[in-house]
């Protein structure tokens, strides 16, 4: 007997205070839970241990369970245990044995705390921010919440002191993945990455522990303006290996080496005079750059967009992104160049506008410009008809355009001259009546009494205007039959007077006149007239000479 209680004595010295035992549930109440350790009385545990976190109680009679021996009353014969106290020195033991082991130990990052974030690996451990990842995190956030592997940097259970490490953990993976990539790529190997980084020059690729990058040039064999047109970061891409330096471990990737080079075709694809069609894509002082294809733009340069306008700047006729159509003018696969040419898609005007205004054709238009020498008048889509100054009128002297017409006005011209090759399209308003200084013979006969109005005076004589725009001279000999040196001051402007038809030249459009000879016959001055025209030096003159002739015959 006495052998039994020193058994039972001796079994009972080893379960001393904060010893954690096995034990075995023998009753569950509302308040407690009775755990069988081996001593002379059942140790109690508080019933909220057993609660999970919806609330239920996990503990069944029969259960094993490890508790902590919190303290006993031996007079009492009562034992205090702790299941939670149990399992938290547990943990400690196994992050002991992982520290000292140099091993890994799985946590959830429970929240963010000044300079990095608290973690639960079954005890609160802290993290620091540059210890989170590989590279600076920018949200932080986004990391709460989630389990990982740390290395265990720092441990004192003493002081409760646990610090961690991620980039530890990441560093050795991505140095296992750099040796494996390093021995398994080479040059012209087509392999997948991870878009790691995007900048404006290029995209940094993860190969698998090592970089690489795929430079803005060798992304597509078109034009790229960013990166980030066409890459997201964590996008999955394949990739072909340019350039590989294991020394520096710099890797230079193409993506535009999967496909054929476009211009290794082009030559037959885009042959001369062929007819294209493609999307604008950049605007230059020069022209616009069209792309045919992807990897292939031709130039429209601003002289070969339009028949007929002179083009200052391509966007006064196209804009990036509209679609147009062109002809191939020439072509340098060598150059990685295309002429093209948008005006050739459709006829020259010029080719076809004599056939629809010939010669002598009226024409109506209005007033696109006026300057000093004329009118410039629209007659068909790119194409202006001039109205010299000198076509306005037979017999107005006009000093400028702007005195009879102004801009918008709709004017009637006939078509005088078509010159294709200078592409000039010159116009008539004057010819559309007739000539009248062809007709002044027959309205004023030499010798007849005329009355006019004085549009000017000079020392050589006096004009005077027979009618709206036909003017006669009266010479300073033919005003009296006295010497006079100049008719100055004895005539002004608006003067009305009398004076007879001398003389008359329609080609050089001019009329004499006389004052002095009023007094004489008209028989008188026709005969005089006659005898002293000279011969006849054309044939207007010799027709006037003989019906001149012919009248004084029938006197």
């Amino acid at each position: 007997m006495d052998d039994l209680m020193d058994l039972y004595e001796e079994s009972f010295k080893r379960f001393a205070e904060g010893e954690v035992v096995t034990g075995r549930i023998i009753s569950v109440d509302k308040d407690h839970v009775l755990v069988d350790i081996g001593y002379k009385s059942e140790g109690q545990i508080r019933i909220n241990e057993f609660m999970d976190e919806k609330g239920q109680i996990k503990a069944q009679p029969g259960d094993k369970v490890e508790v902590m021996v919190e303290w006993w009353d031996d007079e009492n014969e009562v034992v205090v245990l702790s299941k939670e106290k149990a399992e938290k020195v547990k943990v400690w033991e196994e992050i002991k044995k992982a520290y000292e082991a140099d091993e890994p130990i799985e946590g959830i990052i429970a929240s963010r705390v000044k300079g990095g974030f608290s973690v639960d690996i079954g005890v609160n451990a802290f993290l620091p921010g540059s210890q989170a990842d590989l590279r600076p995190v920018r949200n932080l956030d986004e990391m709460v919440g989630k389990k990982y592997k740390f290395k265990i940097l720092k441990f004192n259970r003493k002081r409760s002191n646990i610090v961690l490490s991620r980039r530890v953990i990441l560093e050795g993976e991505r140095e296992s993945k750099r040796s494996t990539t390093l021995s398994s790529i080479h040059e012209g190997k087509v392999v997948k990455g991870i878009v790691k980084n995007i900048t404006e020059y290029g995209v940094f690729v993860d190969l698998g522990g090592v970089d690489g990058l795929l430079h803005i040039t060798d992304i597509s064999w078109g034009r790229v303006k960013h990166p980030s047109e066409l890459f997201s970061v964590g996008d999955e891409i394949t990739v072909k290996i340019l350039n590989l330096d294991l020394e520096r471990e710099r890797v230079s990737l193409g993506m535009k080496q999967l496909a054929p080079d476009p211009w290794s075709m082009a030559a037959e694809k885009y042959a001369i005079g062929s007819r294209v069609s493609g999307r604008v894509v950049s605007l230059t002082d020069y022209g616009a750059f069209v792309e045919l294809e992807e990897g292939i733009e031709g130039l429209i340069h601003v002289s070969e967009m339009s028949w007929t306008r002179k083009v200052r700047h391509p966007n006064k006729v196209v804009s990036v992104g509209e679609e147009v159509e062109a002809v191939v003018l020439d072509i340098k696969p060598e150059n990685r160049r295309i002429s093209l040419g948008m005006k050739q898609a459709i006829p020259n005007p010029w080719d076809v506008i004599s056939d629809k205004y010939p010669v002598g054709t009226t024409i109506e238009g209005k007033i696109k410009n006026i300057t000093d020498f004329g009118l410039f008048i629209g007659i068909d889509e790119g194409i202006d008809g001039l109205v010299h100054i000198s076509d306005l009128s037979w017999t107005k002297r006009i000093k400028h355009p702007s005195e009879i017409y102004k801009k918008g006005d709709t004017v009637q011209a006939i078509v005088l001259e078509i010159d294709k090759d200078n592409e000039r399209f010159s116009l008539g308003v004057k010819q559309l009546q007739s000539d009248p200084w062809e007709t002044v013979g027959q309205r004023y006969d030499v010798g007849k009494e005329i009355t006019g109005t004085v549009t000017n005076v000079t020392d050589f004589g006096v004009f005077v205007e027979l009618e709206e725009g036909i003017e006669g001279l009266v010479h300073v000999s033919e005003i009296s039959k006295e010497k006079i040196k100049t008719p100055v001051g004895m005539f002004h402007v608006g003067d009305v007077l009398k004076a007879r038809v001398m003389n008359i030249n329609s080609e050089e459009r001019r009329i004499g006149l006389s004052i002095k000879r009023l007094e004489e016959s008209e028989h008188e001055l026709i005969s005089d007239y006659v005898n002293n025209i000279g011969p006849a030096t054309s044939s207007f003159g010799e027709l006037l000479r003989e019906n001149l002739q012919e009248k004084l015959n029938e006197e």
